[in-house]
């Protein structure tokens, strides 16, 4: 696929030192990833800046422009203006394989680099949870932005005695409940 191969990166005829790369991000790149359902038109740019050490490639990625997302409250598309910066490190190894979601291990002879997948899933983490329309944002009410975000625990056994760190601060012979059960398994085995 030719389009695919425009965001290749040729590291193996790169030299020591910094390297930019920059790629054009379209319509067209949005209907090449399969799992695509969020975005399907967009324009932006994502500045790759390279820099090849002996042992490693560092790579930053910069990705600036627009996607055009649907809201979640009225279902109306609208333009949203993105921005995002992420780091990619490349270590030299026996063999090409992920580490972890920042860094990859490739091997002395990889010929290149595909970046596509790294800008899409850059691009889709930058995204916003609620995807509310400009127009809409100014008729919400705060309240609804208040604890966004936040975890709420609510316990359904309200026990009002005192906790029990209190209780053997108090009390150091008592012991917590819990681990007279543990204790009961440990001596059966």
């Amino acid at each position: 696929m030719k389009l695919w191969r425009a965001y290749e990166i040729e590291v193996i005829k790169l030299n020591e030192g910094q390297h930019e790369f920059t790629f054009e991000i379209s319509d067209p790149f949005f209907a090449l990833i399969k799992e695509n359902n969020l975005i399907q038109k967009g324009s932006l740019t994502a500045l790759v800046a390279v820099n090849k050490l002996p042992n490693l490639i560092e790579t930053q990625f910069n990705i600036t422009g627009t996607v055009r997302l649907t809201c979640d409250r009225s279902l109306e598309e609208f333009d949203h203006p993105l921005e995002t910066s992420q780091k990619v490190l490349y270590k030299f190894g026996a063999e090409e394989k992920e580490i972890n979601e920042d860094i990859f291990m490739i091997t002395r002879n990889t010929p290149n680099i595909n970046v596509a997948q790294l800008i899409y899933e850059f691009i889709i983490l930058a995204l916003p949870a609620k995807k509310i329309h400009p127009d809409y944002l100014e008729e919400m009410d705060e309240d609804e932005f208040e604890g966004e975000g936040e975890m709420v625990y609510v316990s359904e056994i309200e026990d009002e005695s005192e906790p029990l760190d209190k209780a053997d601060e108090e009390n150091p012979d008592k012991t917590d409940p819990r681990w007279e059960i543990l204790k009961k398994l440990k001596n059966k085995s």
